[in-house]
């Protein structure tokens, strides 16, 4: 069953479209006005890729270094004959690099999501501008008018 908010909803879509059918520049205006804000998207959705992944490699970078600073710890312990010291220490940093290889894959594929988003960034840019195609409309339209008032004068007897 439904809703009156439904049925408003389909009734609004049915008047768009036979307005956007029956006014085709008002058509091109909303495609255009569609089309850049599907770029203001895609180039928010970019930044924001840029910036986690920046986080991504400066965590990275920080795990970095607390492996080798526990690398470090485990030789002095093993060294210092502390094996059940070192023991423990080996587990934290197998933790470590396992959080390490996690952001790495994180890292991977943030940079797969960003080639998406600016490929499909780059096809937008690819698509001819809609000026073009008002400059065509309204040429169109112009020739149109002209060899209708041709054809009207000749109708009327009246030479070219």
């Amino acid at each position: 069953m439904s809703t009156w908010l439904e049925q408003l909803e389909r009734e609004l879509d049915q008047r768009l479209s036979e307005f956007l059918r029956n006014n085709p520049v008002q058509d091109q205006l909303f495609q255009d006005q569609h089309q850049q804000d599907r770029a203001s998207a895609l180039k928010r959705q970019r930044l924001q890729l840029q910036q986690d992944a920046e986080e991504q490699r400066r965590q990275l970078l920080a795990l970095a270094d607390q492996v080798r600073d526990w690398r470090e710890r485990i030789q002095r312990a093993d060294q210092a004959g502390a094996t059940d010291l070192a023991d423990r220490a080996r587990r934290h940093m197998d933790e470590l690099m396992t959080q390490g290889r996690t952001l790495w894959s994180d890292l991977e594929n943030l940079g797969r999501r960003f080639e998406e988003v600016d490929g499909q960034l780059n096809a937008l840019s690819r698509q001819p501008e809609s000026a073009n195609r008002k400059d065509l409309d309204r040429d169109w339209a112009l020739f149109e008018a002209e060899q209708e008032l041709q054809r009207m004068r000749r109708d009327a007897g009246f030479s070219d």
